[in-house]
């Protein structure tokens, strides 16, 4: 059994696609983990903005959740309307490409794939800072883990969604029973007492540096407003939903949306009762802000250790929301031409693996940047999304501006959802200005750059395979001309088996062969081998082929001074053509087909070295063929053949 089927599961078939197919119980934990998981780095994000404020800022908090939450209640209703226009991807690239344009759809792509990437690096760096909050023997650890954790997640998403689905519903339903009851408990507490003891003590506010003022408020809801950037993930992975997409997408994003919502409300008003402050996640120490509440409300019992594990357990797996999503958005890009078409082909698991890869290879690089710390992340994070947000919602305001054109009942029926869409383009795009007034010196000015950088490149793309395809398309009917069979060059190191078998099937395609015997191929120069070959060809070769009524091949021997091949075979071949004006070129290659991995480290790979020299050329006048040949071990003398 090879170590991809132990790693990855064996290959599935294209009919096993159906069946792959999830619905809202795995949809939560393969979409939802990004949103949820941001319940833990949204609130902290926004108190870390207000802790200049000491005391008045953490009052704050309550207000700034509240109209994180009005604005997440206003994008499940738009995109609930979002899945139902496009059932098969109601992804922010596709309705822009569909009501605004190209230029706006490769602005959504090209914030959607930065944000993915960042999603990605920010929830495992969360998700250690969890885990170092409730084991500070780890803090030193923190890059190793995040880079951990990243590769177990490419693999288990390799092996496919519904995997993947499955794999990682026992922390997500864990996680939400657990923080249901903490925030239960706590909320009780709050109810009748108004101002519960701690079980254990949080570490005191900072001191106040900074009055409380609105650029600070706005701020901190621009921080905190990380804890939407899930949201759109459902609409792009709704390819990933068995029938009917639209049910199952709409219940995903209904539990996605009020599970997040509960949280942001619960941790808010425990956060304040408690006088809960953001720690600084590079000092030894550090809590985070649900470790903090956990240890208030319940101490370091059993229910705490279980609730920051799930904890953990969803931040570091948030990121399977990119790697859900992500590729299947990649797709969409590389159907249109403006990704490589490799992004565009299922892998082994029905998956598209190339965006996973990707996805891995650049969120990893950005952990290593950045050390793996929420803090550093968090700044380039969220502008994105809530452009995507505000795309998507213009996207939806065309597109029941045009159905409203059409005859009344279709005006009547696209109304509130035209009411719905604009609402969340409205709010959308006032919460963007906000995050890129806030956030610009801190880091998003990064952001701002890679997206007309990414748009760029994306073009270049297109660009590419446009001109490919200009120079591939057919001029008219195909044109034939009278059968000119090409003079055939069959390559060998000596007489064997293969090179007869090429020499058969060269003296079927045209009556000119050459045969080349290149003595470098055997390593120095051995003139009397070549001496014994002339001697042997006569009686083995020529006299055979003339019995069956053919052409001799002519024999040829080439020494290649340089130990390299193509020199000389290109040589002769210029000689011929000059000699055969108007007649192709066929270069026949023997190879030696290797079935096992230290068959590869046995045999040289000359000839496929030799075949990528010979079709760099891009010369149409001159053919390669392969002539194969299976390595087996013969029966008594164990001779490799």
């Amino acid at each position: 059994m090879s170590l991809a089927r132990i790693v990855l599961g064996r290959r599935l078939a294209n009919r096993e696609g159906e069946e792959r197919k999830i619905g809202a119980f795995e949809g939560v934990p393969a979409m939802g983990l990004d949103g949820l998981g941001s319940s833990s780095y949204g609130p902290e994000a926004a108190l870390a903005i207000l802790a200049v404020s000491g005391a008045a800022g953490l009052a704050a908090l309550g207000p700034v959740m509240a109209a994180i939450v009005v604005l997440l209640l206003v994008l499940y209703l738009s995109y609930r309307q979002t899945i139902a226009a496009y059932p098969t991807n109601g992804g922010a690239y596709t309705v822009a490409r569909e009501n605004l344009g190209t230029g706006a759809s490769l602005l959504a792509a090209a914030a959607l794939m930065i944000d993915y990437v960042l999603n990605v690096a920010v929830g495992i760096s969360a998700g250690v800072g969890a885990l170092t909050s409730a084991l500070p023997s780890l803090h030193a650890h923190t890059l190793p883990l995040c880079l951990g954790i990243l590769v177990l997640l490419t693999i288990i998403n390799l092996r496919g969604t519904l995997d993947a689905g499955r794999v990682f519903a026992l922390p997500t339903y864990l996680f939400l029973s657990s923080f249901a009851v903490l925030l239960g408990m706590g909320l009780v507490g709050v109810l009748e007492s108004g101002s519960p003891e701690p079980v254990i003590a949080p570490p005191p506010l900072r001191p106040a540096t900074e009055p409380l003022g609105w650029w600070l408020v706005l701020h901190a809801f621009a921080s905190g407003c990380t804890a939407m950037t899930g949201v759109e993930a459902v609409g792009n992975g709704m390819g990933a939903f068995r029938d009917p997409p639209v049910k199952y997408g709409r219940r995903t994003l209904l539990a996605i949306c009020a599970s997040l919502g509960l949280l942001l409300i619960g941790i808010a008003i425990l956060a304040t009762a408690y006088g809960i402050g953001a720690m600084d996640q590079t000092r030894e120490g550090y809590q985070s802000v649900l470790s903090q509440l956990a240890a208030a409300v319940t101490g370091h019992n059993w229910l705490y250790y279980t609730a920051i594990g799930s904890l953990l357990c969803v931040l570091a797996l948030s990121a399977d929301t990119s790697f859900t999503a992500f590729p299947r958005l990649c797709r969409s890009i590389a159907e249109d031409g403006f990704l490589p078409r490799a992004f565009a082909v299922s892998g082994r698991r029905l998956v598209f693996s190339v965006g996973i890869l990707y996805l891995a290879a650049v969120a990893g690089l950005l952990l290593v940047l950045f050390g793996g710390i929420t803090e550093k992340l968090i700044p380039l994070f969220a502008i994105g999304a809530f452009l995507t947000f505000t795309l998507s919602q213009l996207g939806m305001v065309v597109h029941w501006l045009s159905r409203g054109r059409a005859d009344g009942e279709r005006r009547a029926a696209a109304r509130m959802p035209l009411v719905i869409n604009a609402a969340g383009a409205a709010t959308t795009g006032l919460a963007l200005v906000i995050i890129l007034a806030a956030k610009f010196t801190e880091g998003a000015w990064i952001t701002i750059v890679a997206v007309p950088v990414t748009i760029g490149a994306l073009m270049l793309v297109r660009r590419y395979y446009d001109r490919i395809e200009a120079q591939q398309a057919p001029t008219g009917p195909l044109r034939l001309t009278a059968p000119n069979p090409p003079v055939v060059i069959v390559a060998t190191a000596g007489r064997s088996r293969l090179s007869d078998e090429a020499l058969r099937f060269a003296l079927d395609l045209s009556p000119d062969v050459v045969a080349v015997h290149l003595t470098a191929l055997e390593g120095e120069h051995n003139e009397a081998k070549a001496a014994a070959l002339r001697d042997t060809w006569r009686s083995d070769v020529e006299e055979p082929a003339e019995a069956a009524g053919l052409r001799p091949p002519r024999l040829v021997v080439l020494p290649a001074a340089y130990r390299r091949a193509e020199g000389p075979l290109l040589k002769l071949a210029e000689e011929i053509r000059s000699k055969t004006s108007g007649r192709r070129i066929a270069i026949l290659l023997p190879e030696l087909i290797k079935r096992h991995w230290y068959q590869h480290l046995l045999h040289t790979h000359r000839a496929r070295q030799l075949r990528a020299r010979l079709v760099a050329r891009g010369d149409p006048d001159l053919v390669v063929v392969t002539i194969p040949w299976s390595v087996e071990v013969s029966e008594p003398s164990g001779k490799l053949q």
